[in-house]
């Protein structure tokens, strides 16, 4: 999950929030199933420069700005994980790599924003790491739908991934295709990361 916990005062603030309005509800579905069956969830979060934020701080500002009802449906639990970043992939500077080869994980399901920017670079840094990649069209959000489409089929052609809708994602089926008997040292991404059970 990429950039969903946002204040949405930046700039294109108001270019992004119909789109993100309209995949909240996807995301929201496609977390509760990635739950139920114990794929961890991470979220991958950019700090907005509020360098001794944590988790709890970034969520708690953005649901006392204005768009709360953009954070609330998709708000970590317990159970998630949660990375700060400060730049557009997920992997830059991040302890992702190291995280998700703990879990042993060989794919992943990336989904937020920004289809054209953050979600296209993550896609990236997972093809070069070995990943597998699945990106739901209809669990990401862009600022420019033009570019976002074309960033779609980017990560389609360029990059291996499997470009599908949220419903179509069978979490079930990633287990069995990327489970390793033991935790990999290989790094990962994020989004909804596929990997086998939590240890």
């Amino acid at each position: 999950m990429i950039d969903m916990i946002n204040t949405y005062d930046h700039e294109d603030a108001e270019l992004l929030v119909p789109p993100v309005r309209r995949v909240v509800p996807v995301l929201a579905e496609l977390i509760s199933r990635a739950r139920k069956a114990d794929v961890p969830v991470i979220y991958a979060n950019d700090n907005f420069g509020l360098w001794r934020s944590h988790q709890g701080d970034l969520v708690d500002t953005a649901l006392a700005r204005p768009h709360a009802d953009l954070i609330e449906p998709i708000r970590p639990d317990d159970e998630s994980l949660f990375v700060v970043k400060a730049r557009h992939s997920v992997f830059y500077e991040t302890p992702l790599s190291y995280l998700l080869g703990r879990l042993g994980v060989g794919h992943v399901v990336l989904s937020g924003q920004v289809t054209e920017q953050c979600v296209l670079y993550s896609a990236l840094d997972a093809h070069i790491r070995h990943l597998g990649v699945t990106v739901p069209k209809d669990a990401v959000a862009s600022i420019h739908p033009h570019l976002g489409s074309a960033a779609l089929e980017m990560m389609e052609l360029n990059m291996g991934a499997r470009i599908t809708t949220a419903k179509e994602i069978d979490f079930a089926r990633l287990f069995a295709d990327t489970a390793h008997p033991e935790p990999r040292n290989k790094p990962s991404t994020t989004g909804l990361a596929s990997a086998p059970s939590r240890p």
